[in-house]
């Protein structure tokens, strides 16, 4: 592909010379602008088309033809951002400008899937027997129940693949046909899948033992379990600029005390305070971890997540953590999962 520059034309510019810079970069598509770089129109194929049906010669100037009301975008936007606006509108093209309309990038469909996609890996979870789920797991593992028309864990796959993110290993056990049958290589939802399977526990962290090729950069490791609307690439993003070795999303839990809380001093009360809430950060059961971690992963054993970065401390390697200011649900619960399918409709 070219510059996107080489498809600006002037307004003064005729129908021949604009039908030869279409053809010459193949990309069906002219913007036009003023010596300012203010955007004035755009100009596709169908357009000039359009214009030779009604009879205009080829020396006319391409203002004539051009689309002066455009879709376009203002800069300063995610590229996540412009690609589900594209996606929405069915656009190749999608020029981006500033407040004052100078024309600042023209982002072509081709190009954007090129600029977010990653190679990082992600491993999720799904073995767990979901016992908390019961009935419902007695004949569906816990990441194939519906939330809204499609699997909780189909979710959690386009939640990834949203932010560019297309190479899965799925961890499985308890039912695993099921998964397997369902998303086998992932061709039908445009990613790549590939299974490790535990024949015994070996928890969140042990299950890495497993993998029969070590990753070659930073990769992610979820419960298949979760709905949540983090931005994950604002979190590879993050573990990356703090150079860390391993990171975990926290998020904010808030839990009252039932009874008035006593302070003292001795024998002497100094102080009552009536039904406290309290905050803490609790483990959300999303990970960001360097390919060296698995040098701290035994191989065979049950190790939970927990444990590996109480390892990673221990060994004072730099362990992060993220915190979720996002939509985040555990689904471990029959409430849970109840209060899934009621949001799910305004969430996702």
């Amino acid at each position: 592909m070219k510059s996107w520059k080489d498809v600006l034309i002037k307004p003064q510019t005729t129908i021949l010379e604009a039908m030869k810079i279409i053809d010459a970069t193949t990309m069906q598509f002219t913007a036009v602008v003023d010596d300012d770089m203010v955007l004035l129109g755009t100009v596709t194929d169908g357009d000039i088309r359009r214009g030779i049906l009604k009879g205009l010669p080829l020396e006319s100037a391409i203002s004539e033809v051009m689309n002066t009301s455009p879709l376009f975008e203002h800069a300063g936007g995610k590229m996540i951002y412009y690609k589900k606006r594209m996606r929405e509108r069915k656009l190749k093209q999608l020029p981006i400008i500033s407040n004052d309309n100078v024309l600042q990038h023209i982002l072509f469909s081709d190009e954007l899937e090129l600029a977010i996609k990653k190679d990082n890996k992600v491993v999720l979870m799904v073995g767990g027997l979901g016992t908390r789920l019961r009935p419902l797991t007695e004949t569906v593992p816990k990441p194939m129940l519906n939330v809204g028309n499609k699997p909780i864990l189909e979710t959690i796959i386009e939640s990834f693949k949203n932010y560019g993110f297309s190479n899965f290993i799925l961890s499985v056990n308890y039912k695993k046909e099921m998964i397997m049958d369902y998303f086998q290589d992932g061709t039908h939802l445009g990613v790549n899948i590939e299974y490790i399977e535990e024949t015994k526990r070996l928890g969140t962290a042990g299950a890495l033992s497993l993998l029969l090729e070590r990753p070659m950069e930073p990769f992610f490791v979820m419960n298949g379990d979760l709905l949540t609307k983090i931005n994950f690439e604002q979190l590879l993003d993050f573990h990356n600029e703090t150079n860390s070795t391993a990171t975990m999303c926290v998020r904010e839990y808030e839990y009252q005390i039932p009874y008035g809380v006593i302070e003292t001093d001795n024998h002497k009360l100094l102080s009552i305070v009536e039904k406290p809430v309290n905050k803490s950060f609790v483990n959300a059961g999303i990970y960001v971890l360097n390919p060296a971690v698995l040098n701290y992963v035994p191989s065979g054993d049950f190790y939970d997540m927990p444990e590996l970065y109480k390892k990673l401390i221990n060994e004072e390697e730099k362990v992060a953590v993220f915190p979720l200011r996002e939509y985040w649900l555990d689904i471990g619960r029959m409430d849970d999962y109840e209060k899934a399918n009621n949001e799910f409709d305004t969430e996702y």
